[in-house]
């Protein structure tokens, strides 16, 4: 294992051993114990007692983040060309149809989401190889398949993420930036945490809400306590 610097020490001594924190307690701590040059990210860990092997145990969703992640994201609308102008208004980078459609099967996938209309899925399909593995494929679910693109694209310009639990049964996310305040990396995490209460599965048995981590990049996680939320 690689040895720890004197800050990986330090930030590790300032976490107590065994203890859950609240959702305030735990925003104030990863900013103390951050110490990247650049604005890391700060992340949500949560393990759900589901099992998404079941289809009827399956948490998926979107969340529209109260201040935003904090990050640029870069958006693609794959539309019409009467479309064209909606998407670009709505705050759009990428704009067209076939000409990106030819550049994303030379291997480009340079964007954080790809927003389209229903009507032009099937020109996607044959992408999926591409699009898939790098969560970039668009689905009615999240909100990324639509008739009202401008509407898709102003959303995730303001802070909607899309999150879905993974084989091991936790749901990651980003949750804002280490420069944030207390107060809107908390309430980040609350709406988070609130909408994936309401989205637990009447198949779902015994403790929902099994474990609640919160890091940001480079830093040691803290705890939180499931109670609490």
């Amino acid at each position: 294992m690689a040895k720890l610097t004197r800050k990986q020490k330090e930030a590790r001594a300032k976490i107590e051993k065994d203890r859950l924190y609240s959702i305030e307690e735990a925003s104030a701590l990863i900013k103390e114990i951050t110490n990247t040059k650049f604005d890391a990210s700060v992340d949500l860990a949560v393990r759900l007692g589901v099992d998404p092997r079941k289809a009827n145990q399956m948490v998926r969703g979107v969340v529209t983040l109260p201040h935003g992640t904090g990050k640029d994201v870069k958006v693609l609308a794959l539309v019409t060309p009467d479309k064209e102008e909606d998407a670009k208004n709505a705050g759009a980078d990428f704009v067209g149809l076939d000409e990106y459609l030819e550049k994303i099967k030379g291997g480009w996938t340079d964007v954080d989401v790809i927003i389209t209309m229903p009507s032009v899925m099937g020109k996607l399909g044959p992408l999926g190889r591409i699009l898939g593995p790098r969560g970039l494929m668009p689905n009615p679910k999240t909100g990324t398949v639509t008739m009202d693109v401008a509407k898709a694209v102003s959303d995730v310009k303001a802070g909607k993420i899309d999150f879905k639990v993974d084989k091991a049964g936790i749901v990651h996310a980003a949750i804002g930036k280490a420069s944030f305040s207390v107060d809107k990396l908390a309430g980040n995490a609350k709406e988070l945490l609130d909408t994936l209460n309401k989205m637990k599965p009447a198949a779902a048995k015994g403790v929902y809400m099994r474990s609640i981590y919160m890091s940001s990049t480079m830093s040691p996680s803290v705890q939180l306590d499931p109670k609490a939320v």
